[in-house]
């Protein structure tokens, strides 16, 4: 088979466009960021449409969910949003009383509708047909699909929105000891990922509320002062607890000393939950056992949110020029900007660049645009935040060299055309 062609991207044909200001009603940081900078469109309050550069970035925090919870076993699904209303019915969770976040519709036969905000319930029903006995059993079924809440209010950008990606996985297993194992798998599936997306020594493990389902659940919780819950930090055992839990009686059980607490503001960018038997009984979905007895599935629930995600990396890496990406997630590796001359030799040497990175495998936004002056273009590309700006003008080039801007350190330094492939690979390497 031939190499395959990589997509070339230059910025002349790019149909997003930057922009200094937007409008006054997005007050959130990551949204007017993402938005200025071409990221995103604003549909309308708590709605946003990925743009190209914007599902670059999704789809690369997707390949990263995807890669980590692979590891662990998961097998990725695709399921509809449109809920039947009698399966949550058993589960007592169609009532706008008990789920106040509904969407909901009704088909022209007048049957009621839901949009899902979870999956739980028909994923249980699903599982019917695969699960019958002990040696069906473990299973780890998650998706990456659109999911509806119908919040009163939409606030936080992209973090809290009423469509939005999700990644809930689910686990079926046999008994607790099973679940227990899977479920700190799972716990460093989680902490391997906000590590990889840019935000792991910042995001702690978080002791919380585990409502119906059992004592604790816990939350992986990201330090900013966006963040819409309050949580109670040991910095030196990187633990901590959210504050509807905060008792000496909850201290005492997980082993955290009041004294050694700092309180933070954060954002929840994920969810872990041991559900035990909360939906497989009423759903009955049963197994047998070796012993030829009936039991109820034990299962597990495990929610990312990509586009929370995503939004959290804004919130917590951007300065006064624009976002900061880290190297993981960035839509692209390097920002080839090219400082127009009359000189044909510098478009020529820019376009042998471009085509030469390409070739070994580095994803190059090209700044081919010849009526945009060299500051709007320096302006661009601190706010759309690739962490490399390679920056080619006539002048280094009669040297033989080229200019190279750190995005998160501003940091410029000068280096000979010749070793560009190399700095660039180690860069990426690290």
């Amino acid at each position: 088979m031939g190499k395959a062609k990589r997509i070339k991207v230059k910025q002349s044909i790019l149909f997003t466009k930057t922009k200094k200001d937007i409008s006054s009603d997005e007050i959130s940081k990551n949204a007017q960021l993402l938005m200025r900078a071409g990221f995103i469109y604003k549909e309308m309050a708590g709605v946003y449409d990925l743009l190209s550069l914007g599902l670059r970035v999704m789809n690369k925090i997707n390949g990263i969910i995807r890669e980590e919870i692979n590891q662990i076993g998961g097998q990725e699904i695709f399921m509809s949003s449109l809920q039947d209303k009698t399966i949550w019915e058993k589960t007592n969770r169609w009532s706008d009383q008990i789920v106040d976040n509904w969407f909901k519709t009704k088909l022209k036969n007048k049957s009621e509708l839901g949009l899902g905000f979870t999956h739980e319930e028909p994923l249980a029903r699903l599982m019917k047909n695969y699960i019958s006995s002990y040696k069906d059993l473990p299973l780890y079924i998650y998706q990456i699909q659109t999911k509806f809440r119908n919040e009163k209010r939409a606030k936080s950008g992209i973090m809290r929105a009423r469509e939005f990606l999700m990644k809930d996985l689910y686990s079926f297993t046999s008994s607790r000891e099973e679940l227990d194992l899977f479920y700190e798998k799972a716990k460093q599936a989680y902490i391997n990922i906000f590590q990889k997306c840019g935000i792991g020594k910042i995001t702690y493990l978080t002791f919380a509320s585990g409502g119906t389902f059992s004592k604790y659940s816990h939350e992986f919780q990201t330090i900013s002062d966006a963040g819409e819950d309050i949580i109670y930090l040991d910095e030196n055992r990187k633990l901590a607890v959210n504050k509807e839990v905060m008792t000496d009686e909850v201290l005492d059980d997980i082993g955290l000393n009041r004294k050694n607490l700092v309180e933070k503001k954060s954002i929840e960018v994920g969810n872990i939950f041991k559900q035990q038997a909360r939906f497989s009984e009423p759903l009955e979905l049963n197994f047998i056992d070796k012993d030829g007895q009936k039991k109820p599935v034990i299962m597990g629930a495990y929610g990312i949110g990509p586009g929370r995600l995503m939004g959290t990396v804004v919130e917590v890496r951007n300065d006064d020029q624009g976002i900061i990406w880290p190297k993981e997630i960035t839509p692209y590796q390097i920002h080839l900007l090219e400082i127009f001359s009359k000189n044909k030799a510098v478009t020529a040497k820019a376009e042998e660049i471009y085509n030469t990175l390409q070739e070994n495998g580095i994803e190059v936004l090209y700044d081919d645009r010849r009526e945009i002056r060299a500051g709007e273009k320096f302006y661009d590309a601190d706010l759309i935040g690739i962490p490399i700006q390679l920056i080619l003008g006539e002048k280094n080039l009669n040297l033989g060299k080229c200019e190279i801007k750190y995005r998160d350190t501003r940091e410029i330094v000068v280096i000979g055309i010749k070793d560009l492939l190399k700095v660039v690979q180690e860069f990426y390497q690290d």
